[in-house]
């Protein structure tokens, strides 16, 4: 975990107490006195101050600023500290048994009249005391993302520290809530976006890297569009964004589509817009969805603007395909279409050296088949599409359309797609439907094309 010595959290904090924090407490400073790893003595201050903080001594706004100093003081702990920190939220500050147990009792031994009552106190005894810290958070300027991060950082730590899941799940219900898809806004990003907003898409592009400001310019020129998912709370910072190409027919090549010597296109005539790249900004978001959302709002966009497009479609990598063919059994391999083909191949069977080496197209021809199974089959025991790219699609509706051979010559194209990208198209009279028949039945829409390369 990388120390964030100076965040924007921190510059709020300035802003809400320009004083520091003198009226915030018997502690009153605008910095607590502990050290970065946090050891033993200095938790039992830190719990002290969580008490008070809870404890809302002085009112709302007090334990506010008492919060603020606390989410100061945590982001400059080391990486121990923090984990140390978010150990005692989730050791000391869960669920109060005893409280819940009376609960109960008194639920079950309320009269009709009293029920209601007794309801309600349950339920506020089933809520952990942790979440009325994470509240007052939520509560300071910059809290959201200061909680954002915080959940990015629990995910890393879970792996190792199971006993932060319940403070990392209490944390991803109260975000789901403060990001319902209804308090997002849609905002387009265009080379006048401010500065800030531009190197954020440098930062969190996570499909096709930026390489320059320039490269970044071309992807905003007047035949593409790019938008993005903005919380209100986190004006500059993008939750998910999409790159759209306006062109003629379905992409095949993301290098040409990238291309900064390519001429642009005539935007008037451009019948398909082609997403190229949907990137997740927030990664303490992750299990929080906007990506369906943010496509049938950006189309119903692209319609006013161009109504004479007729296709929207994606030009997509396919990340686990490499690593499933060269992990797959051969004796499961060759009942597969293309499997005998490939495994009879002369060695090296690798799939990058294929387009140089492979003069007949056989190789070629069992890796296209290879990639449409894969594509098509599912997890064991589930109906999950085996591909993560693909789930998504999926399950928004989109039909795999047509495989794209050599599409993507990037060294992590290579590595993780052996050069292939897949076109999912999504058809608007169909993708409720299509949706549907996928997460309900596992059933995956295939063109004809696909279908050939099944046979």
């Amino acid at each position: 975990m990388q120390r964030q010595p100076v965040s924007i959290f921190e510059r709020a904090f300035k802003k809400l107490v320009p004083g520091g924090l003198e009226s915030a407490g018997r502690r009153g400073s605008d910095i607590m006195n502990i050290a970065e790893d946090l050891p033993e003595p200095d938790v039992v201050i830190v719990r002290e101050w969580i008490d008070d903080c809870l404890s809302e001594n002085g009112g709302q706004v007090e334990a506010r600023k008492r919060a603020a100093l606390l989410g100061r003081a945590y982001l400059k702990l080391s990486a121990t500290g923090r984990t140390r920190f978010l150990g005692l939220l989730a050791e000391h500050y869960g669920v109060d048994e005893a409280s819940v147990e009376s609960a109960i009792d008194q639920w079950h031994n309320a009269k009709a009249s009293e029920k209601t009552r007794a309801a309600q106190s349950l339920r506020k005894a089933l809520i952990p005391s942790r979440t009325a810290l994470l509240k007052q958070f939520n509560g300071v300027p910059s809290g959201v993302k200061f909680l954002v991060d915080m959940r990015e950082e629990l995910l890393r730590l879970c792996k190792d520290y199971p006993e932060l899941k319940p403070l990392e799940t209490d944390l991803r219900d109260l975000l789901a809530t403060w990001f319902d898809i209804g308090l997002l806004q849609l905002e387009e990003i265009s080379w006048n976006s401010s500065g800030a907003m531009l190197e954020k898409l440098i930062a969190y592009e996570a499909v096709h890297a930026i390489k320059s400001w320039s490269d970044l310019k071309n992807r905003l020129d007047f035949d593409r569009r790019c938008f993005a998912f903005i919380h209100p709370n986190m004006p500059d910072e993008p939750l998910i964004f999409v790159e759209v190409a306006l062109v003629n027919g379905l992409a095949d090549n993301v290098q040409k589509l990238l291309d900064e010597q390519a001429p642009t296109q005539d935007i008037d005539k451009a019948d398909t817009a082609i997403f190229y790249s949907i990137s997740n900004a927030q990664q303490g978001l992750a299990g929080i969805s906007f990506g369906n959302f943010l496509i049938k709002q950006v189309v119903s966009k692209l319609q006013v603007e161009f109504p004479q497009l007729k296709q929207f479609a994606t030009l997509s990598p396919i990340p686990g395909f490499r690593r499933w063919l060269e992990n797959t059994p051969a004796d499961q391999l060759i009942k597969m279409p293309g499997g005998e083909q490939w495994l009879n191949s002369p060695p090296p069977r690798d799939p990058v050296r294929v387009s140089q080496a492979d003069t007949t197209g056989v190789q070629q021809e069992a890796i296209m088949k290879l990639a449409a199974a894969y594509l098509c089959s599912t997890k064991p025991g589930t109906s999950r599409a085996n591909d993560p790219v693909g789930h998504f699609h999926l399950s928004n509706g989109a039909q795999i359309a047509r495989l794209n051979w050599m599409a993507d010559t990037a060294e992590k194209g290579l590595k993780q797609s052996a050069g292939l990208m897949v076109n999912y198209l999504y058809e608007l009279p169909k993708i409720v439907q299509r949706s549907n028949q996928y997460t309900s039945q596992g059933i995956i829409s295939q063109s004809s094309n696909i279908k050939k390369l099944l046979k």
